[in-house]
């Protein structure tokens, strides 16, 4: 349970501390993104406005009012980081431009043709490069042996001559190294994820094993009270049953309606507190381990008779059956009187939640890998809400109920836990109304060295 527990905390911090970190490289990230990519469109618009001022400059002072011609004058454009410029003409044609890449002309002009870009507004795209290999002797042969991808940032900006719109001139800048570094720097971050995720598993590891040091001393100062004080109460429980007996045989007693009637509910009652003692004791044992158990091979079907021969009076007060559904001989490996109590807890509390005349019935099957017992009752059944608790510990759906049938809540957990200590585990089906069946699954390869502690 405390394992569990601990490995639940553990799982939260570490989620919480990774959520964290996650959110930490996300913004990193974000952020990094916005500001290299914002500098270079800075650059560039700063790169557009400086060339378009170069080519007004000189349309003023040469008092020109077109575009033509304007190739064959020394004008420089060329711009440090820029993988192409182009000026076009008001019909589109080009009139003057460069490239990194020559052979990519064509296929540039087409991303630009006919754009008119309003303000600050820049433009990405992505171009698939297939480079030129060069021969022995300087001749260059195209083939595609070598590609890659080459991200552009392209900018414009119109051209004008007294108020007249004459052309465009278009820059595109090389970015793929910032892709690159995005590239690099999501793996360098991905890299510190996974370190940091070591890192917070065992800080959360800690932080749950401190966490938990508290309550688990606690628990166990629990345990051991309830174990004394299990073990401390059965004597003075035997001797107040033992003065009870020896009361009942008092002169007078008999002949005292009202002696014979509390002498029996005190009876009743010491009965009850004996049962829950020993109860508390079997689980309180149980949790530190303390519990002997003595695994052998016995007929599982001679101890199911038994068990039903010693309820029979029992359900026959209150007219029910006992029907036993087994097969002739039914060898097993494992704990005989713990089998025996589950097959009693079982049994008895069918019987209790049964209805007068109803119908209890005990199955045992035998398999490949497995043997199964199974009981089923036509009781008032247990509700789908009640269905994850009822192996709680003094839980109880219907508490009114059972108390009137003297029920105390720890048959079930008892039951859980013989059948988790044979390694196996106990299911339930239940309708209300409609009554329930507890079937009972135990592994057949069973010795006391794999048996769960």
């Amino acid at each position: 349970m405390f394992k569990g527990t601990q490995t639940r905390l553990t799982m939260q911090y570490s989620g919480l501390l990774m959520l964290f970190l996650v959110l930490f490289i996300i913004i990193v990230y974000t952020l990094l993104y916005m500001v290299i990519l914002r500098d270079q469109e800075r650059e560039l618009e700063k790169l557009t406005r400086q060339e378009t001022r170069i080519i007004s400059n000189y349309l003023a002072e040469s008092a020109r009012n077109e575009l033509r011609g304007l190739g064959s004058q020394e004008l420089v454009l060329a711009g440090v980081d820029q993988f192409f410029y182009y000026v076009v003409d008001a019909q589109g044609n080009l009139v003057m431009g460069s490239e990194t890449i020559p052979h990519l002309r064509n296929e540039l002009l087409t991303l630009v043709a006919g754009w008119v870009p309003e303000r600050n507004q820049i433009r990405e795209e992505t171009l698939t490069v297939t480079f030129p290999e060069r021969r022995i002797g300087g001749e260059e042969v195209e083939r595609p042996s070598g590609s890659d991808k080459v991200r552009l940032m392209i900018d414009g900006s119109p051209i004008f001559y007294n108020n007249q719109f004459i052309g465009m001139i278009y820059i595109g800048k090389d970015i793929s190294f910032a892709y690159q570094l995005f590239n690099w720097l999501l793996i360098v971050l991905a890299g510190l994820m996974v370190l940091f995720a070591g890192v917070a598993v065992f800080l959360s590891y800690m932080m749950s094993k401190k966490a938990m040091g508290p309550i688990s001393n606690a628990f166990n100062r629990q345990k051991e009270f309830v174990g004394d004080a299990s073990h401390e109460l059965r004597t003075p429980l035997s001797v107040m049953l033992s003065s009870i007996d020896a009361m009942e045989m008092t002169d007078g007693v008999e002949e005292d309606p009202f002696a014979q009637k509390l002498l029996r509910n005190m009876k009743l009652e010491v009965k009850r507190m004996t049962a829950l003692v020993s109860d508390l004791l079997v689980l309180a044992r149980a949790d530190s381990g303390g519990v002997e158990r003595s695994y052998e091979r016995f007929d599982l079907n001679i101890e199911a008779e038994n068990v039903i021969e010693s309820l029979t009076p029992h359900a026959e007060a209150n007219q029910i059956s006992l029907h036993l559904h087994a097969p002739d001989e039914m060898n097993v490996m494992g704990d005989r009187e713990r089998l025996k109590q589950l097959l009693y807890i079982l049994l008895d509390n069918a019987v209790k939640y049964s209805p007068d005349g109803g119908h209890v019935t005990l199955t045992l099957e035998k398999g490949e890998k497995e043997w199964t017992m199974s009981v089923k009752d036509e009781g008032i059944g247990i509700h789908r809400d009640d269905l994850p608790r009822i192996f709680d510990r003094f839980y109880r759906s219907d508490k009114s109920r059972t108390r009137a049938l003297g029920g105390h809540g720890l048959g079930l957990s008892i039951a859980k836990w013989i059948a988790g200590i044979h390694n196996g585990s106990i299911r339930v089906e239940s309708e209300p109304e409609k009554g329930s069946t507890f079937t009972v699954y135990i592994p057949l390869n069973q010795t006391a060295s794999t048996a769960k502690k």
